[in-house]
């Protein structure tokens, strides 16, 4: 093959080189800098969580609707706030109170599972918690 080498223009082998062998390196190993798709993938997901604060499932979802509760911006981040200050002590499923109304909070996976109205909460008895944190 002939080599046409001038100072503004790239072989053909120097191209091939420069594209092709980048190109199947990132396809075939699947990974870059010895992480793969999957994990960076599943870092991501959990650095978007943690940074949202907490979230809700499906039950605690469903309580907000059914009981028509809409939570502020202020409240949010004062639940988030709440959570936080639980794991730091250690507490691993918290009530967490946020003006009149109450969330279980598994700390360790920032989830609210359920959430009423303090005046909801039958005689104020809670169970199944290790810690509380009034906001």
């Amino acid at each position: 093959m002939m080599k046409l080498q001038n100072n503004q223009f790239l072989s053909i082998e120097q191209l091939q080189a420069k594209y092709f062998t980048q190109s199947k390196q990132s396809r075939t190993g699947g990974e870059a800098d010895g992480v793969s798709f999957y994990d960076l993938l599943n870092r991501t997901a959990e650095n978007a969580d943690r940074a949202s604060g907490v979230r809700f499932s499906k039950h605690a979802a469903n309580r907000l609707a059914e009981r028509n509760i809409k939570l502020t911006d202020n409240q949010m981040e004062r639940l988030r706030a709440g959570a936080m200050k639980a794991g730091a002590k250690g507490i691993n499923d918290s009530l967490v109170l946020v003006d009149q109304l109450a969330f279980i909070v598994n700390v360790p996976n920032s989830t609210v599972v359920t959430a009423m109205e303090q005046t909801e909460a039958d005689e104020s008895i809670f169970t199944n918690i290790d810690g509380a944190v009034i906001i």
